[in-house]
């Protein structure tokens, strides 16, 4: 190990946030520096303005460390470098396919977060367009290897949070939409309305959303503004034709008793039907103010006896196989 004598110490307590060495990559210079834990205190091991290299990774490993350390106040800058490099840990093969799993839900719901939980829907742009783009569009490789599913499944959060449901349905919609015959670039401007699919209920009140019991004829009404809500929140974001769809009839129904414009059968298209089934599925397993999360064998048999008039049934059908497949369900 490098000389800690030499090293400057940094004795504060819990400034301080542990990420795993493999998540920094050799060569490319992230705007954090990087400790070791030393007793109670913290040694600078790289600073932000010198490069990772292989000589550092490899000196930790031969060492047997599994914990870096990057000061809180950097946080922001080590999530970006994440982000922008996501693509490349995500593919890298080196790396336990659990361990690149939990790094992309961890990424992802940081990402849904910083836009739901600001609760300024009005100010999404071509910025957040591009960061959620830029996300898509790594995740979506990573989605499509053998066992990406099942790996995520550990991490997915049950306790219901928008921005994590979000992110769920995004995984569920996007691993049921690579059974089809669609390109690459339709399936990314999938997975962004996916994503965004519920951004309308920033727009709903608390009070409403987090609601222990039934909802009034009027605060029904309210909360089924969402999908309208959704679609005005992201003018300014050069969404496409798939994923305003998604956004606006996400709740419309195959017999055609959905909102917020009653279509029906074939007029809903073939995106929007796959999130309405990852969307009821990811609901029904959660545990939410009103319910608790129910099994998902149990889940899947109310939608297929329950539902089977508001869904489409093939589309259902390839669902199941693919949870099956990944050994979700028993």
């Amino acid at each position: 190990m490098s000389n800690t004598a030499e090293m400057e110490i940094v004795p504060q307590q819990g400034d301080f946030f542990s990420v795993s060495p493999l998540m920094i990559f050799p060569t490319i210079m992230g705007k954090f520096s990087v400790y070791l834990r030393q007793g109670d205190g913290y040694v600078l091991y790289t600073s932000a303005e010198e490069v990772f290299t292989e000589r550092h990774k490899r000196v930790l490993y031969d060492n047997g460390v599994h914990e870096v350390y990057v000061k809180s106040a950097h946080k922001s800058h080590y999530s970006r470098y994440i982000e922008e490099y996501l693509g490349q840990i995500l593919l890298d093969d080196t790396l336990p396919l659990r361990e690149r799993a939990g790094l992309f839900y961890s990424v992802s719901s940081q990402v849904m977060e910083d836009m739901f939980e600001a609760r300024m829907p009005a100010t999404l742009d071509s910025a957040h367009f591009s960061r959620i783009q830029n996300f898509v569009s790594q995740a979506l490789k990573f989605l499509c290897l053998e066992n990406s599913l099942k790996s995520v499944a550990d991490f997915i959060a049950h306790d219901y949070k928008t921005y994590t449901h979000c992110v769920n349905v995004f995984v569920y919609t996007t691993t049921l939409l690579h059974t089809y015959d669609l390109d690459d670039e339709t399936l990314v401007r999938c997975g962004i309305g996916a994503m965004l699919h519920d951004v309308g209920k920033t727009r709903i009140p608390r009070l409403i959303l987090d609601k222990p019991g039934k909802l009034d004829p009027d605060e029904r009404r309210i909360i089924n503004r969402h999908p309208t809500l959704g679609l005005a929140s992201c003018t300014r974001m050069p969404l496409s034709q798939e994923a305003m769809n998604i956004i606006l009839f996400h709740h419309e129904k195959m017999n055609g008793s959905g909102y917020p414009t009653g279509l029906m059968a074939e007029e809903i298209p073939l995106p929007v039907r796959a999130v309405a089934i990852a969307d009821i599925y990811d609901a029904l397993t959660s545990d939410r103010p009103y319910a608790k999360g129910r099994k998902p064998f149990e889940v899947l048999e109310m939608m297929r006896s329950s539902m089977a008039q508001d869904l489409d049934m093939d589309v259902f059908k390839r669902f199941i196989m693919i949870l099956s497949g990944a050994k979700l369900v028993g």
